[in-house]
């Protein structure tokens, strides 16, 4: 039997459409905004024939998305729940748990930490403070992004074409609430306030009488991969925008862990 032996050489690919799939997912997340064919073809120096093809069948999976009027295309819902996965099976978790425990202990309110998944916020830890009542936001849960502190600050913060993707017409908004967004026209409003705020804001749209505020926690190429938020009752003497800044506060040093 022959061996091939390791001479420090860097390898051809044994299956080149698995690579040239992996590269291109990896340009169009490194990339700030949605990328043209031509333009994937020419900088990862592939045949734009096969990027079609390709693009073609991620968008299938939905691992892409083409926006058609642009002729561009963008990383796609199925591409989030890779990394709303990879959160889950540790490091999200791990890292940001000891920094959520401590933002409850500062603002004596119960905190927690969420990831997308479609269009659904998925909870991955959760701090309750003493004396404080039981939340719906255990680990493990999930809730419609739009009803949520957690999912609009991740939504205020995923490009207008992604936000589109997920809630394309009044069908998407499957849970129906009074006070919550129904209609793309109210989530876009809604989240174009969020990002004046600088934080999301829910007030008893997932429990009557809780009011949260969040705030995204984003990868070194910008994507929300997760949400930080703080939970209190409608009656308590919180303050608002001291509980956002603290909230802030927790998101970027966790962004921080997560680029050592």
């Amino acid at each position: 039997m022959s061996v091939i032996p390791d001479n420090g050489l860097e390898r051809a690919p044994q299956v080149p459409a698995a690579d040239q799939t992996l590269r291109i997912l990896r340009h169009l997340a490194g990339r700030p905004a949605p990328v043209a064919a031509s333009a994937i073809a020419r900088e990862l120096e592939l045949p734009r024939s096969s990027v079609y093809h390709l693009l073609t069948t991620l968008a299938a999976h939905g691992f892409v998305l083409h926006l058609r009027e642009e002729r561009r295309w963008s990383l796609g819902t199925a591409a989030s729940e890779l990394a709303g996965g990879f959160a889950r099976q540790q490091p999200l978790a791990r890292l940001g748990r000891p920094l959520v425990a401590a933002l409850a202990d500062s603002l004596g309110e119960s905190t927690h930490l969420a990831v997308m998944s479609g269009s659904d916020v998925v909870y991955i830890v959760e701090e309750r403070a003493p004396r404080r009542p039981a939340l719906v936001t255990e680990v493990g849960v999930r809730l419609p992004a739009h009803l949520t502190a957690t999912g609009r600050a991740m939504l205020a913060a995923l490009p207008r074409e992604q936000v589109r993707a997920l809630y394309p017409d009044r069908s998407a908004f499957s849970t129906r609430i009074d006070a919550a967004p129904s209609t793309p026209a109210e989530l876009r409003e809604l989240l174009r306030e969020a990002r004046g705020r600088g934080y999301a804001v829910e007030d008893g749209e997932v429990t009557p009488g809780l009011r949260s505020v969040g705030v995204a926690v984003h990868d070194a190429a910008g994507w929300p991969i997760a949400a930080v938020a703080a939970t209190w009752s409608t009656n308590a003497e919180s303050d608002e925008q001291v509980a956002a800044a603290a909230v802030a506060a927790t998101a970027s040093a966790l962004e921080r862990r997560l680029r050592r």
